[in-house]
């Protein structure tokens, strides 16, 4: 049996997002379908709303609904970590114990995709750090060519400055037996082995 119309329009929205494929986005369309009004309203009102009233933070470049996040807001900004999307700050923010600011590059250098240092928030990162006093710059880019490639051109540029440049460990995670990791994971795992005694 073939859906309507409307409800094949919709799978096809569905499936326009990420990670969605044809019977995700059917399943969804079906709860829409025989889902209560208000909730759809709701919904849609949601949707809605967040398009249209998330801008970029002024300072950090991050997603926020007022001109200044409430993390520039209300963490001291000696220690900025650097981060490549607006959603990777939700991921970083699981990390309890982490009381500094951000700031988004908008991307990654990648040579690939035409996307070099003037397309990226550097000069914003640079100008915070002599207006702020930063002590240390953390940069939290994937473990890729493009994240390694940025950290390396940002540990650069910021070396003259005296401000400490770090990069996120990398490595195995918690939980992960060593015969299943690949040589390159246990590498990066050696390479940011830490002092225990």
């Amino acid at each position: 049996m073939r859906n309507s119309e409307p409800i094949e329009k919709l799978i096809a929205s569905f499936r326009a997002l990420p990670g969605v494929g044809y019977k995700t986005a059917e399943r969804y369309a079906y709860y829409v379908v025989d889902a209560d009004m208000n909730e759809v309203k709701e919904l849609a009102e949601n949707i809605l709303t967040a398009k249209t009233e998330t801008k970029f933070c002024k300072i950090c470049g991050s997603y926020t609904n007022k001109d200044i996040c409430s993390i520039c807001q209300n963490r001291n900004a000696q220690t900025i970590c650097v981060v490549a999307y607006p959603k990777d700050v939700a991921v970083m923010e699981k990390v309890k114990n982490y009381d500094g600011v951000y700031h988004i590059l908008g991307g990654t250098l990648s040579p690939l995709e035409n996307r070099g240092p003037d397309d990226l928030r550097i000069k914003e990162l640079l100008a915070r750090i002599q207006t702020e006093k930063t002590k240390e710059v953390i940069v939290a880019t994937n473990p890729d060519v493009e994240g390694d490639a940025t950290a390396m051109y940002i540990a650069k540029l910021l070396s003259p400055l005296g401000v400490k440049v770090t990069r996120i460990a990398q490595g195995v995670s918690m939980g992960t037996d060593l015969e299943y990791a690949d040589e390159i994971t246990l590498s990066k795992a050696l390479e940011g082995r830490i002092v225990i005694s």
